[in-house]
This record gives C-alpha cells, sequence and structure tokens, in this order.
C-alpha cells in the first residue's frame, strides 16, 4: 500500500528515453550485421532498452522490481501460445517440404500462374485462404511458403513476393469472423462482431484495391530474370520427389481443421504429423537421403530431423537446393529469443507507467473526427513498436480510446475500425514485433526487406486517416449496432 502512494508517474520526456536508447540501438545493430541482427543484436539492444528503463523506474521513481517483474510476466504469458505456435510452423516447414506437399504446390503453381499476374494472384489467393481460416498466420507458413518458392523460381524479388502474400494474408484475417484479431478488435471495443466486419469493409476493401492494383502493374510490367530456369526447376522437382495431387490433401485437410475453428496449436500439430505420414507414404528416397544409415528407425529419425533441425536436400539445382532446405523448430529459435526479450521491453515500459505516459499525447491532440482517428491509428502503430505484439496493442488503444469516443459521441465501431486499420496490419512491419518476427522467419525474408512491397499494410492506416477526413459513414453516436 506504501509503495502504491508514494510512486511518482515518470514525465513523456523521460518516458521517451528508453524508447529512445532501443530506436538508437536497433538502428546501430542493424547497421553492423543487416539480416544477422536477429541473431543476437537485437536481442541485446531490447535488453538494454529495458534495463535503461527499469533503472529508470527504480531509481527516479521508487517503482518496486515486482511490479515490472509482474507486468513481463503478464506479458510473457500473452506470448507463450505464439512461441508454441512458431515451433509447430517449423515443424510443419520441414515435414511439408521433405513430404513433397510444398514441392507439389510449387510445381502445379508453376504450370498455373504466368509470371504476368503472379503478385495480384498471389495477393487474391492468400486473402482468400485468410479470409476461410482466419489465421494469416496459418496462411504465410502454408501457402505463403509455396508462393515464394514460386515467385523466386519465376525471378521475382523477395520483397515484392513476401509483400503480396503478407497483404493477402493480413486483409484476410483483417476481416475473417474466425480472426482472433477481429474478435478481439471487436469485444474490446464493445461492437458486435458482424457490425465491425461490415464497417471496416469501407476502408479495407478500398486498402485491398489499392494493393491488387500495385501488385497487377508490377507484375504486368515486370521482365523476371529467372523464367528461363522454370522447365529446370519442374524438371529438377519431378526427380526428387514423386508428386502427385494426392499430396494436396495434406494442406485440404489443415484447411478442413482451421474450418472448424479447432485451437492453432492443435491444428498446425495434427498438419504436421498428416505430412510425416505423407511423408512415409511418397517420400521413400527422401527418407534415405535424410537417414545417416538405413536401419529400422531411420524414418523416425529423418521424420524428427526434418521437424526439428536443419534439412537439405540435393536436387541437382543449386537454385531449387536453396529453396527446399528447411530449419525445423531450430530455425525459430532465434525469433524466439527475439519475442522474449521484447516482451520484456514492453513489459517494464507498462509496468512503469512509462508507456501510459507517452500515449497521453495522443490524448491530447484528439479534438476534431479526423483527429481523434488519427491519434487511435497512431498509437496502435506505436504500441506495436514499443510493447512488440499486436494483441497487447489491440486492447491498450481500445481501452486508452474508448471514453474519448464516447465524449466526443462517435461511434464505436469506428474506435474497432480505426485499431484494425493500425494495429492489426502494422504489426507485421516491425522487426522486433512478433508479427514480423514470425514472417521474417517463416518466409526467410527481413522485415525491412518485404515492408516497403506490404501496400496493403502500409495503406490501411492512411485509408483509415482519409476515410475519416472527408467523414464518410460516420455518424454520431446513437448505438454500439
Amino acid at each position: 500500500m506504501e509503495n502504491k502512494t508514494t510512486i511518482k508517474h515518470p514525465s513523456i520526456a523521460v518516458s521517451a528515453i528508453p524508447l529512445l536508447v532501443l530506436i538508437t540501438m536497433l538502428a546501430l545493430t542493424i547497421k553492423l550485421f543487416g539480416g544477422d541482427a536477429i541473431a543476437g543484436g537485437s536481442q541485446l539492444s531490447l535488453l538494454t532498452a529495458s534495463a535503461v528503463c527499469a533503472t529508470i523506474a527504480i531509481v527516479g521513481y521508487k517503482c518496486s522490481w515486482q511490479q515490472l517483474e509482474d507486468a513481463f510476466v503478464a506479458n510473457m504469458r500473452s506470448a507463450t501460445p505464439a512461441i508454441i505456435i512458431l515451433l509447430l510452423i517449423g515443424a510443419i516447414a520441414g515435414t511439408w517440404m521433405a513430404s513433397g506437399v510444398i514441392p507439389t504446390l510449387i510445381y502445379y503453381g508453376l504450370k498455373i500462374l504466368s509470371p504476368s499476374i503472379f503478385l495480384p494472384a498471389s495477393c487474391i489467393i492468400c486473402a482468400i485462404v485468410s479470409l476461410l481460416t482466419g489465421s494469416s498466420w496459418t496462411t504465410i507458413a502454408t501457402i505463403g511458403v509455396a508462393l515464394m518458392g514460386i515467385g523466386d523460381a519465376m525471378g521475382f524479388s523477395e520483397g515484392w513476393i513476401a509483400g503480396a502474400i503478407i497483404s493477402g494474408a493480413y486483409f484476410g484475417d483483417k476481416i475473417s469472423v474466425m480472426s482472433d484479431t477481429t474478435v478481439l478488435a471487436s469485444s474490446t471495443s464493445e461492437v458486435p462482431i458482424f457490425s465491425h466486419i461490415k464497417y471496416m469493409l469501407s476502408t479495407t476493401s478500398i486498402s485491398l484495391f489499392i494493393a491488387v492494383v500495385v501488385f497487377s502493374i508490377v507484375s504486368f510490367t515486370a521482365t523476371p530474370e529467372a523464367t528461363v530456369d522454370i522447365l529446370a526447376i519442374e524438371q529438377a522437382l519431378q526427380a526428387t520427389f514423386n508428386l502427385s495431387p494426392w499430396l494436396l490433401l495434406v494442406p485440404v485437410f489443415t484447411g478442413l481443421l482451421i474450418a472448424k475453428r479447432l485451437p492453432a496449436i492443435i491444428t498446425l500439430f495434427a498438419s504436421a504429423l498428416m505430412a510425416a505420414i505423407a511423408m512415409l507414404l511418397f517420400q521413400p528416397q527422401i527418407i534415405q537421403e535424410i537417414a545417416p544409415e538405413s536401419s529400422s528407425l531411420s524414418s523416425i529419425y529423418a521424420i524428427i530431423q526434418c521437424a526439428t533441425s536443419e534439412t537439405a536436400i540435393e536436387t541437382g539445382n543449386a537454385q531449387l537446393n536453396d529453396l527446399v532446405a528447411t530449419s525445423g523448430m531450430g530455425g525459430m529459435m532465434d525469433t524466439i529469443w527475439l519475442i522474449i526479450c521484447a516482451m520484456c521491453f514492453g513489459g517494464v515500459m507498462y509496468g512503469s507507467g512509462m508507456l501510459s505516459a507517452i500515449s497521453q499525447i495522443f490524448l491530447r491532440i484528439a479534438h476534431r473526427t479526423v483527429s481523434v482517428v488519427s491519434s487511435t491509428v497512431c498509437s496502435g502503430i506505436f504500441f506495436n513498436l514499443t510493447t512488440g505484439d499486436q494483441y497487447i496493442s489491440i486492447i491498450l488503444t481500445s481501452n486508452l480510446f474508448r471514453q474519448l469516443y464516447d465524449d466526443r459521441g462517435l461511434e464505436r465501431r469506428l474506435l474497432s475500425r480505426s485499431v484494425e486499420d493500425a494495429a492489426t496490419v502494422t504489426s507485421v512491419l516491425i522487426p522486433w514485433n512478433s508479427c514480423g518476427m514470425a514472417q521474417s522467419t517463416v518466409l526467410g525474408v527481413a522485415t525491412l526487406t518485404y515492408l516497403p512491397y506490404c501496400i496493403f499494410n502500409l495503406v490501411s492506416p492512411l485509408v483509415s486517416i482519409l476515410v475519416a477526413a472527408i467523414g464518410y459513414n460516420i455518424k454520431k453516436r446513437e448505438s454500439n449496432a
């Protein structure tokens, strides 16, 4: 009780110090290590900024260590499912590749998709899959990985491919009734979910349209360098794997589990298990290549190796060798390490009161409708930057602005839409955010490399502010319906 009465909350200027330390160290780390910053430098930056925050809070503001630790533990608790999901995605990446599922998707994709429509088609395919499944992470880890392989074979730059995949996946995730972020944004804003989704269409559909137009122009006018190698890649795939339409039952099975709204962890585990069975049935030659020696346990060894560790499959094609190489669960460890450090920083910033102090900036400038929406959008992006987690960003932004929208007589669904237009879609653009780390690892493309090409994600916050400035479909609050 004594601590609560003696704590003096930090000012905005003091609260900005840990954030400035983090930004400076991350910039230095990226300059020194480039794409390898995730292997340790970024983690150290986050921990250093956390230490600065904790020191200021304890020494200058009599904040107890227990208070900071409790906030960190609460942050980590919310991140635990994401860590398990990341490990299972690593297992899926290995088993889907070695079983021939992804090679089969790549082979048929090369047959069907033309370079002139590849980017918009990838965006739309991922949008549909994510809309039906409600999961951008699952869409990117399965269909997205296959599309990366197809685009790479066609000669598109990895930034444009990843940008199209992420744009489509986050569109579907944002407006799907089965999406956890959609449910979270509507519930924390106290808006019925279908009303929330319907209201979002006015901004989300515009953003997707702009993205598809940009991808169409780029895809139609591009001259991919590697189109001449497509035939060689198709032949190498046929020579290395036993390709069969029956292997497509694995993604179909995964889609059915998702449609039944089973927990993501159960769905991903079952999908990896199904792929392991397919590996036994269709790819005995791959098992022989992976297992060090022939024995009754070779199959088990090969499955465990693919699911957990680095696996290299020789195809006779150097470009394809890089494509089919996987890292399994082990390849996710740098990302998991980074998530833990990001949750530490977000926890101590929240527990010390510094996050709350900085957020007051947004409330002070929110007067007219457009400034209220702009402040909401900026707040969502800010919390993604500082907490490293989109779920925390959605909750904090909704809670922070809920009363303000009521005071201004604005509908709560405007709040829920503005939160999703910012917090949900920009999380993947931040290198130390759990979404940015996860998708960068899964697709094998650095966050800052694909960031300029995620057209939907970049445009969504701007469209949200523009629509508010125009005043389209913005009414004074009568009810939440």
